[in-house]
């Protein structure tokens, strides 16, 4: 019997409504007991002093992008960077070359990730053929194979009535929709946010309505379906009230919001760098500011990264013709601690609810929790460690990074996947 013991950590486990000092045991991959005083043994002892022990973090917005564009990430190397940033598990994105968007692909990310992955991978499915928008994809077919939700992310799902089908025919096996809320019509083109910074700098606008404009349709149509959606990277402080107000009529939508998004206002896009080019844009002040402020009162459910590796070719152009999107697993954390923990928009109890609890609850994963007999996913914190974001010693491929150099408060101490721990 393998035998782990995390000892003397500030154990903090929402689900269970346990935040004490006490040990954690693993045995043979299951959590065997949490308490106060548990004896060592012939156990591995980690000395968890001064940190947080937590359910593991999942993230549920990533884009490994195998199969079809390896130069950029694969799946081992992007898990090798969700077990350093502190995630004990990852949901890809479909937008791969050939897409996600039937049995075979599916199939194949689950045994490359059986074969490489560091830590477990969960495969959303494509919502329609090849991502066009044009007709479903074989969802039911998806589900069995392995998907657990499905997407059309970089896309939106224009139609109205396709998105309707979309949400009746994936509540019949158990799963959600995922939205990418942008109505194309307003941005095509766009490469930055409609506003004061954009036009000076001469940019193509992406307005924040286009995203506000979805969110707003698939909240009418989940409440005229009772059936419940999810909003991918919400951005604007349009679509957050959209969704509090929708919350308080008992509406089943829930949303995500990346640490970009909550850290970086379109001021920074000046020096047009394009490691701060991403869809959805860099928005307003203002929309920042509603962002945390959706993340402290609960209308925000949980913090993903949308992870988006990409080539130094792609992103080494001009900002209009650069690629959108930036790395993201190995900066959460900071980030989130830094900007929002230590900064008393929230606790320790509710960083945990945003990266653990909620997470797995919208996916629909028995994760998120320190229950003796489930299996062993656990994250270990550090909340005072001090550290500099150094881009080129990221474990992802890639470096497409606009936080390179920034000093953060806060940091992932290992985590814990069955019986194997993964340590700095």
């Amino acid at each position: 019997m393998s035998r782990l013991l995390l000892k003397g950590g500030r154990v903090i486990d929402p689900v269970n409504k346990r935040d004490e000092v006490a040990d954690l045991l693993v045995e043979d991959g299951r959590i065997a007991e949490v308490k106060p005083g548990i004896e060592a043994g012939d156990s591995e002892v980690i000395d968890c002093s001064g940190k947080l022990v937590c359910p593991g973090f999942l993230d549920i917005h990533v884009h490994l992008r195998e199969p079809g564009f390896e130069e950029s990430e694969t799946i081992s190397s992007g898990t090798a960077a969700a077990a350093a940033g502190g995630f004990t598990g990852v949901c890809c994105m479909p937008n791969t070359s050939p897409p996600a968007d039937n049995a075979s692909v599916i199939e194949y990310i689950l045994e490359v990730a059986e074969r490489k992955a560091a830590v477990p991978v969960y495969p959303i499915g494509a919502v329609t053929r090849g991502q066009e928008g044009k007709e479903l994809a074989e969802i039911g077919e998806m589900v069995e194979a392995g998907a657990v939700a499905v997407t059309d992310d970089g896309s939106c799902v224009m139609s109205s009535k396709l998105m309707r089908r979309a949400m009746e025919y994936a509540s019949t096996f158990g799963i959600k929709v995922i939205q990418h809320a942008e109505d194309h019509s307003l941005t095509e083109g766009g490469v930055a946010n409609e506003g004061a910074i954009g036009t000076m700098l001469g940019l193509s606008p992406m307005p924040g309505v286009a995203e506000e404009i979805i969110v707003r349709r698939d909240i009418a149509l989940a409440e005229y379906l009772k059936l419940p959606v999810h909003i991918a990277h919400i951005s604007v402080a349009g679509a957050v009230r959209a969704v509090r107000e929708a919350k308080e009529r008992g509406v089943q939508v829930t949303c995500e919001v990346t640490p970009h998004h909550f850290t970086l206002s379109d001021a920074a896009i000046e020096e047009f760098d394009t490691n701060t080019k991403m869809n959805p844009p860099l928005r307003a002040a203002e929309d920042v500011e509603e962002c945390a402020r959706g993340l402290a009162d609960g209308t925000i459910d949980c913090i993903a990264t949308d992870h988006a590796p990409h080539h130094v070719d792609k992103k080494n152009l001009e900002f209009d013709l650069a690629a959108f999107g930036i790395t993201g697993l190995e900066t959460c954390v900071g980030l989130t601690f830094d900007r929002l923990v230590h900064r008393e928009f929230f606790d320790f109890n509710r960083m945990v609810e945003l990266l653990a609890v909620n997470p797995a609850k919208i996916i629909g994963l028995d994760r998120g929790h320190l229950t003796v007999g489930a299996e062993a996913f656990v994250t270990i914190l550090d909340p005072e460690a001090e550290w500099t974001v150094r881009a080129e010693a990221s474990k992802s491929l890639s470096r497409n990074t606009p936080f390179d150099g920034w000093r953060l408060k806060g940091a992932p101490a290992g985590v814990v996947i069955g019986g194997k721990a993964i340590l700095p």
